[in-house]
């Protein structure tokens, strides 16, 4: 059955975070239902619709940033209470909007996540989970990563409720009282849990990563049991809220999905219970909030979502408007051109108003005595590492839309196409000679209303330093926000759950009077993905793996002692000299040991074999498209080619496109040998850099087994 949904947008309140926009339940079978949503503003807002029109049923005074909005109430009885988190507060409402409940968690950081269920409380801060009963403390868990959120699954029988929560280190920490009962590994950074069909009475609970897939986890006493994942095959955005909801009426409930990208999805289970399709729709920007139900009129199921500027829209079964047959014109209803005609009053009232504000802040800035007042605005910015094409996705959201956007870097990164991206890039020229100088300085401008934008830049390992963001909006007077990311030494690292022990291993290994808390710090400053405070414990493992060569490392450390493994030198390289670097700085001496294994180089070489080849035949392939295209015009067509010559011609412009797509890709793999040929040498005390031009002029003429031999003689 096919889904036919249509947009309305009921109302905007302030920029909201993720999960603070809930439905109230029905008061009858089919009614309409009220929405509570609660914004930055410290705002809750709680309304319903009547003829088409939001009215307000209630709406507090602003404070302190609401970070998380659940619905609560004694169990086996309608959930109509209101819960919010704000800083280390959670405070409770009827749905009428009395406050009944201020309860203080006396956390030092703000609450990042809650879930209420009867009279327990459960909320965690970035590392610390809490569980509290009737506001009395119960259980306690320190987490060895940041804890994203946490759902729990209901007692059976006289048992406990089970939490769930998930973590940044790619694992949902199952729960019992202050004990850890087992971790679940997932693919991605879990963003989101919700439980299926929204009780989990049959323990499963659905959860969204970061990097956009979406799955089905059943969690028994024992140990999990995964049910589905479903891959981000077209790349979009991560998970921020997920849902199940009959939509369709047919019984069943559909999964409905919201991304940091402003696309909605609703899956349906098929006959084998596999998630698939069933309607897409984007929004503009990142959607915070999830539920479905009945809104606008009712009789008519809709899909309600919150966005990050604190958009409510609805995307509801009732057909908006008669489709036109040909020749006719789509008549409005009396109720629909009464609203447009208010709309249109309330515009002319809000556009004298605004001139005449204007006017007024034009003739006070005149004056000596007058304060000029920096217009506030909010950014939701997010840099992630994309596995697949072992690039940065740098997403930058505002509440206001982006006027122009600079990007300065004094490292050496390329820009990659973004396909979404419709700002017009500028360079210019930059002095990387200079001390303090910069690799990069790109300007975006931005069409109107824009306020979002996705941009994708690719670092290079070793080289490591500050990216800035300058973003600036159509704001009046001019103002600008800047953001920093650090690129780190091994930048295109990425956490992994395991390695492969069999492969040939290079070893660090760094003893000296230095304690755990420093040595994670320099590894912080090294490796992406490392969660900033130290994990609990005497001995931290991690691993990790490198997502443009797929080789591996292994970093095992305490107090006085480190112990770094990897498959390829170079990574053992570039940690020697910030490691070494950074204890210098604390003036800590080290001792400093290596063990290098030859074998690593050409498993090394072996690994970067099919990339390179890759790359020269398509640079190859690009580099004959302008020839055989003036053959085709001059011949008139392209029968006497051979196929392999034809088949270039007919898939020119993708060729084309993955050319333009991978800039340097070629430099880049031609660098990374040149590194590992200078790195092997360097371990073993010789300086190689006068062959660099003999490795270059073999690169040109590739081929493997030269390539090797080369490297094995020196």
């Amino acid at each position: 059955m096919e889904l036919n949904l249509n947009r309305v947008d009921y109302l905007q309140v302030g920029v909201t975070s993720q999960k603070t926009m809930r439905l109230l339940p029905a008061v009858g079978r089919r009614a309409t239902q009220k929405v509570a949503v609660a914004d930055q503003d410290g705002v809750i807002t709680c309304f319903g619709m009547k003829k088409g029109e939001a009215v307000p049923v209630f709406k507090t005074l602003p404070g302190q940033k609401i970070t998380r909005l659940d619905l609560g109430g004694a169990l086996g009885t309608p959930q109509e209470k209101i819960f919010v988190a704000a800083g280390s507060e959670v405070r409770g409402y009827t749905k009428k909007g009395k406050q009944f409940l201020s309860f203080e968690a006396n956390l030092a950081e703000s609450i990042k996540a809650m879930y209420v269920s009867g009279s327990d409380l459960f909320v965690c801060a970035s590392y610390i989970y809490n569980h509290y009963c009737d506001c009395r403390d119960q259980d306690y868990y320190l987490s060895g990563d940041k804890i994203n959120d946490i759902v729990c699954l209901p007692a059976e029988g006289a048992g406990r409720t089970i939490p769930i929560l998930a973590c940044q280190d790619r694992v949902l920490r199952v729960l019992q009282g202050s004990e850890l009962m087992y971790e679940v590994e997932v693919s991605g950074p879990p963003s989101v849990l919700e439980l299926n069909n929204r009780d989990g009475g049959s323990g499963e609970v659905l959860y969204g990563t970061a990097d956009g897939k979406l799955g089905l986890v059943k969690i028994t006493e024992s140990s999990p049991v995964q049910r589905w994942e479903l891959a981000n095959e077209k790349k979009k955005g991560g998970i921020l809220c997920i849902d199940t909801f009959d939509i369709l009426g047919d019984g069943v409930r559909e999964i409905l999905v919201g991304r940091d990208d402003g696309t909605v999805e609703v899956y349906g289970l098929d006959g084998s219970n596999e998630p698939t399709l069933r309607f897409e729709h984007a929004l503009s920007e990142s959607v915070t909030s999830i539920q479905g139900g009945c809104v606008g009129k009712e009789n008519f199921d809709e899909v309600l979502t919150a966005t990050y500027t604190g958009w409510v829209t609805g995307l509801t079964t009732e057909q908006q408007q008669e489709e036109a047959g040909p020749g006719e014109e789509i008549k409005m209803s009396q109720e629909t051109q009464n609203k447009v005609a208010a709309l249109r009053l309330e515009l002319e009232q809000l556009q004298v108003k605004v001139l005449q504000e204007r006017e007024k802040y034009q003739q006070t800035s005149q004056s000596s005595t007058a304060l000029s007042a920096v217009p506030v605005f909010s950014v939701n910015d997010k840099l992630t590492l994309c596995q697949d094409d072992a690039s940065y996705s740098l997403t930058l959201e505002v509440q206001t839309a982006i006027d122009n956007l600079l990007l300065q870097s004094d490292v050496p990164i390329d820009l990659l196409d973004v396909d979404k991206n419709s700002a017009v890039v500028s360079f210019s020229e930059c002095d990387s000679e200079q001390p303090n100088g910069n690799f990069l300085l790109a300007t975006y401008r931005c069409q109107a209303n824009t306020t979002r934008l996705e941009l994708k830049v690719r670092s290079i390992e070793g080289q490591y330093g500050t990216l800035q963001a300058y973003i600036t909006p159509r704001l009046q007077p001019k103002t600008c926000q800047v953001r920093q990311y650090q690129i780190k030494p091994l930048s295109l690292h990425q956490r992994t759950h395991s390695i492969d022990q069999d492969r040939p291993m290079n070893t660090l290994t760094l003893v000296g009077q230095f304690s755990l808390a420093e040595i994670h710090s320099w590894v912080v400053f090294c490796l992406p993905e490392v969660p900033e405070k130290t994990p609990p414990g005497e001995t931290v493992t991690f691993y990790f793996q490198n997502t443009f060569l797929g080789t591996q490392l292994e970093t095992t450390y305490s107090k006085g002692e480190g112990h770094f493994k990897s498959d390829n030198i170079s990574t053992i390289s570039i940690l020697k000299d910030v490691l070494s670097k950074e204890a210098t700085k604390r003036k800590i001496n080290l001792n400093i040991s290596y063990d290098i294994n030859e074998e690593s180089v050409s498993h090394t070489l072996k690994m970067i074999h099919p990339k390179l080849e890759y790359q020269l035949l398509l640079a190859k392939k690009v580099q004959l498209i302008d020839a055989l295209k003036e053959l085709q015009v001059h011949e008139g067509n392209t029968d006497f080619l051979i196929p392999e010559y034809r088949s270039i011609l007919e898939e020119s412009t993708n060729l084309l496109e993955e050319y333009k797509k991978q800039p340097a890709h070629l430099e880049r793999l031609y660098g990374m040998i040149t590194d590992l040929f200078i790195d092997k040498f360097k371990f073993k005390g010789q300086n190689v850099k006068t062959k660099v031009s003999l490795l270059l002029e073999i690169l040109d003429n590739y081929d493997l087994n030269s390539l090797m031999d080369f490297f094995n003689e020196g």
